[in-house]
């Protein structure tokens, strides 16, 4: 069986953090969708996303199998596991209106929307279902307890340094080459899982359900609330809660993020803080992309959804609810608007554009540092994403 993840009109929903990377490539729990497919799958999956991202995220195709396409903006677990494998040629797996999986055979002509020819089949697997981004930290802590048993099963942790006070040691799961030392662990409300070569300095206080990535970094004296993760080649400290930050991103100062996620190369300034909760306790709106308004989330905790390379100077404020693009730099005294469009450049005071050559020195800088290389194919999709947002500059 060949398996395909295919992006459908959630990707507009999960915008600004789509604008980079197909759904099945959103971090929730420990692991990102299409990690977790694969390590139940046992095999790798390749991508149907926008035609801009299919350089990076390539579409391969089988003549002399079943090619079996998945939605990336569902979980997995073991029930939906069996139903998708015992859809046949021209059978698809609905959740509503959702096409969750369909087998096409060797047709090449997969609409998301099925022809007259595809057998419809109900699931009864209940998957977790990421369609809104704030379902990634609202979700988080039943996707960390899903990824921990499914990463940890059968194996056994590095033993963890006398120096910490430990509570719930059986859900504590520490990889090769990590380090925690001298801080206070408590997995009493869910697991805690320390990744491969990550650390943990002293006086960090964690409560679970917690995840830290490979290479990754908590400062000393962080605070952390679970549910909360921290994607791979990652610093934080400060104080967070409920947060998921995709990798490679960096919050290393003292400040307060809540009930928000980061994607990839972002920056949080020292002093930094967001609102996750209104003063007259109000349900909190967000700023949609799909229909190009502010929505009501039904959720009264809800703080910062902020796109790959995004980055913001000290002492920044955010307000409740803040969705900010792309490539945007804030800085300055005040709280910036509740939306700031992609490659903005400023704070409360008004933003210009934030000039295309000047976002990529800066993306060639950061990723030198991480010993990679902003290649082509990536100035490709981030001039891409400057064209298509252009529209919320004006």
């Amino acid at each position: 069986m060949n398996y395909i993840l295919f992006d459908d009109n959630t990707r507009n929903n999960m915008l600004p953090l789509t604008f980079t990377r197909p759904v099945a490539d959103i971090r929730i729990g420990i692991l990102t969708i299409r990690e977790k497919w694969e390590k139940v799958l046992k095999t790798e999956t390749s991508t149907f996303t926008q035609e801009y991202l299919r350089k990076k995220f390539p579409l391969e195709f089988a003549i002399d199998t079943d090619n079996l396409w998945i939605n990336g903006s569902f979980c997995p677990n073991e029930k939906l596991l069996e139903e998708i494998n015992l859809l046949q040629p021209y059978h698809a797996l609905l959740s509503g209106n959702s096409v969750i999986a369909a087998n096409t055979g060797a047709d090449k002509d997969f609409n998301i929307s099925l022809n007259e020819k595809y057998i419809r089949f109900e699931s009864h697997a209940k998957a977790m279902h990421v369609a809104n981004p704030w379902d990634i930290f609202s979700k988080n802590g039943e996707a960390i307890q899903a990824d921990f048993d499914l990463i940890t099963k059968g194996r056994i942790s590095l033993a963890i340094s006398s120096t910490n006070q430990v509570i719930g040691m059986e859900n504590i799961f520490v990889e090769e080459g990590a380090k925690v030392q001298c801080s206070i662990l408590n997995a009493s409300t869910g697991p805690i899982y320390i990744g491969k070569d990550a650390e943990v300095m002293e006086g960090s206080i964690i409560r679970g359900p917690f995840s830290l990535g490979e290479h990754s970094a908590l400062k000393l004296g962080a605070k952390i609330y679970g549910p909360t993760t921290i994607g791979p080649h990652c610093k934080v400290g400060g104080e967070v809660n409920n947060s998921v930050i995709f990798g490679y991103s960096n919050k290393a100062h003292d400040g307060f993020l809540g009930n928000s996620v980061l994607g990839e190369w972002c920056n949080i300034g020292a002093d930094s803080n967001n609102s996750n909760l209104k003063n007259n306790y109000a349900e909190v709106k967000l700023w949609n992309y799909e229909k190009e308004r502010f929505v009501n989330t039904g959720l009264t905790f809800c703080g910062l959804i902020m796109g790959d390379h995004s980055k913001c100077g000290i002492n920044t404020m955010f307000n409740t609810g803040t969705v900010v693009g792309v490539n945007a730099n804030i800085f300055g005294s005040g709280f910036p608007r509740n939306f700031v469009p992609s490659f903005s450049w400023g704070g409360a005071a008004g933003f210009t554009t934030y000039k295309v050559k000047d976002a990529f020195d800066v993306a060639s800088r950061v990723f030198e540092r991480r010993s990679l290389q902003f290649d082509e194919t990536e100035q490709e999709i981030l001039s891409h994403v400057f064209e298509l947002t252009e529209k919320y500059r004006k």
